[in-house]
């Protein structure tokens, strides 16, 4: 076998196993292909071009492969190719804004199953019922105020 031939098969398996660690993960076709095309460059060296051949081969096939997984997995390499967004949001906290108080009433904008949303003074916030399902536009009064939402229970 050509040195040309044996130069493809290992690159062709370098290739093959840097797709199967970055892209398709597990044990695939991609990895078994290429460990495969690395061990038939390796042994097509030792065969046709003698021992001395063979062991420079292996020995720069271990490197290159070494160095290229080690290539890839360096962080600065992927912040080229990954999605940079950043998500700035955050969840109103109700005793924080004090606008509600226990005793005020409102009215429930959804359903309260037992959690959804009902309005006190123009604002909606997420409201918990405390006595189970409490249906669309009835009247409720505030029983407790927790963090991010209101304990509701209906008027009657």
């Amino acid at each position: 076998m050509s040195i040309g031939a044996i130069i493809f098969l290992i690159i062709l398996g370098i290739v093959l196993l840097l797709v199967e660690f970055l892209i398709v993960p597990g044990v695939t076709i991609a990895g078994i292909g290429g460990f495969l095309c690395l061990g038939a460059g390796v042994f097509a060296a030792y065969y046709g071009h003698g021992a001395q051949v063979g062991t420079i081969t292996l020995v720069a096939t271990l490197c290159i492969v070494i160095l290229s997984i080690a290539l890839v997995l360096k962080s600065r390499t992927w912040k080229k190719v990954m999605l940079d967004s950043n998500i700035n949001g955050n969840v109103g906290d109700v005793k924080r804004d004090a606008v509600f108080k226990i005793g005020d009433h409102g009215k429930a904008i959804t359903r309260l199953a037992p959690i959804g949303k009902a309005m006190f003074h123009d604002k909606i916030v997420e409201a918990k019922s405390i006595t189970g399902f409490i249906n669309e536009n009835t009247e409720i009064e505030i029983v407790k105020i927790q963090n991010t939402n209101v304990v509701v229970k209906p008027l009657n």
